[in-house]
């Protein structure tokens, strides 16, 4: 069985040590690695991940250049970054071009550190930018620790922009929105064609009912391998993953098939 960890975040060196201090704080939880990308990788095999999606954010607009150049330098052929514009930049959607012609596999906005709402209509040209460009799209969605009484992307929010954007392939993390998984499986699961969700953080907090009946209701071929590693480890998600009774088929589609159709690669047998 090979793994794609779909939700992984690590820094360049020179900042890894103070982000990983910050966010310790912001989220009362210890992080699983350094922040550095030699000791995730060294991590990631130790799990028995065989490749993984590497997520950075740009947190106001003067990063995102030198946030995509630095996801664009981790291209391997077991990381596969995506890249992230922020939002208020002037030069967003060329930003958008240039995240395609790094090379890079996708964009990840998070609603709750880039101060947005994901269904505000001024968003909706990055969207369907992504799609035109054939970028898949991954929101944080659901509560976040920096501001866990306002959320950014509701599963409300996210079916209104999954309604307004077809053409672009999204991707929610956290099973659809982190600690509203009601919603989700009311709202979201099951429905729309464009609809991809992670299983980031499912390991240490979805009760496993709620996970098998999300997954069966919007299925199998929908739901991406992820760990919001280094909040969570992949081995814990895959464990929890194996007790819910997936056919082989089922784990061979989350735990890598699924990834390797989205991003175009192939790990081989």
């Amino acid at each position: 069985m090979k793994y794609i960890d779909f939700h992984v975040h690590a820094f360049a060196d020179k900042i890894a040590e103070r982000t990983i201090r910050a966010l310790e704080e912001t989220a009362s939880e210890a992080a699983a690695t350094n922040g550095t990308l030699s000791e995730t990788e060294t991590k990631m095999r130790q799990w028995g991940v065989d490749a993984f999606v590497l997520l950075s954010i740009a947190t106001k607009p003067s990063q995102h250049l030198v946030c995509n150049n630095w996801a664009a330098s981790c291209i391997s052929d077991h990381v596969f970054p995506f890249g992230s514009i922020h939002p208020d930049g002037e030069d967003a959607l060329a930003e958008l071009e240039r995240i395609k012609s790094l090379g890079l596999y996708g964009v990840k906005l998070h609603p709750d550190y880039q101060h947005f709402y994901a269904d505000e209509e001024r968003m909706l040209p990055i969207y369907r930018k992504c799609g035109e460009l054939g970028l898949p799209l991954l929101f944080h969605a659901g509560v976040d620790p920096v501001c866990p009484d306002d959320i950014h992307c509701t599963p409300r929010m996210a079916a209104k922009v999954l309604e307004k954007c077809p053409d672009t392939t999204i991707i929610l993390a956290h099973l659809g929105g982190y600690l509203c998984w009601d919603e989700v499986a009311e709202i979201l699961a099951g429905n729309f064609g464009n609809l991809y969700m992670d299983a980031s953080l499912a390991g240490r907090y979805i009760p496993e009912d709620m996970l098998a009946r999300i997954i069966e209701k919007h299925g199998a071929e929908r739901i991406l391998f992820a760990s919001d590693c280094p909040w969570d480890t992949p081995d814990r998600t895959r464990d929890k993953l194996l007790r819910i009774g997936l056919s082989e088929a089922e784990q061979r589609a989350i735990f890598a098939g699924n990834a390797e159709k989205l991003l175009g690669v192939s790990l081989g047998e």
